[in-house]
């Protein structure tokens, strides 16, 4: 195994603020995550994964090497979607290119699907991060379209790439 999912812990903060705090990390992410970020913002978000209904916000620290360095997250969705599920994930850029996100993600799936009734789990990275599509399609996720113009990061309009596994 090249990693290990696990719950958040609130000794995890530092390694979470040191890896998410690059721009190049922060590029293929929403803009809900502040940059810089700070020790308090990490404080901040795993009291909330730690606080969150576990059967709504699937959220794990991704650890390699006894240090964290990403977090995965599966969000529920509600009314008529509430079979469905978001995936969402980083990874910290010096372990970028190591199988560390798709070892994370098959985890993370599996787990998702035989702790819930969720029956299918997608994910719409930016058409500009070929490395996140390249993971979802090896955890066998299957490419459903895509979004045009769905996505504003940095000032400007982005496609998202539509994926979906279903259980």
């Amino acid at each position: 195994m090249t990693c290990l999912i696990r719950k958040w812990k609130r000794e995890d903060a530092q390694d979470l603020q040191q890896s998410i705090n690059d721009l190049r990390v922060l590029n293929n992410l929403t803009d809900r995550i502040p940059y810089p970020y700070h020790l308090q913002d990490a404080y901040d978000y795993i009291e909330a994964m730690l606080s969150a209904d576990e059967n709504e916000i699937f959220a794990f620290a991704i650890e390699y090497e006894g240090q964290v360095v990403g977090s995965i997250s599966v969000l529920r969705q509600d009314d008529i979607y509430r079979r469905s599920a978001e995936l969402g994930y980083y990874l910290g850029y010096s372990y970028w290119g190591k199988g560390i996100m798709s070892e994370a993600v098959k985890q993370t799936c599996q787990y998702v699907f035989e702790h819930s009734d969720i029956e299918s789990i997608f994910a719409a990275p930016f058409d500009y991060n070929p490395a996140s599509q390249r993971v979802l399609e090896k955890c066998g996720f299957e490419r459903e379209g895509i979004l045009r113009k769905n996505g504003f990061k940095n000032g400007e309009f982005h496609d998202m790439i539509m994926y979906s596994l279903i259980k």
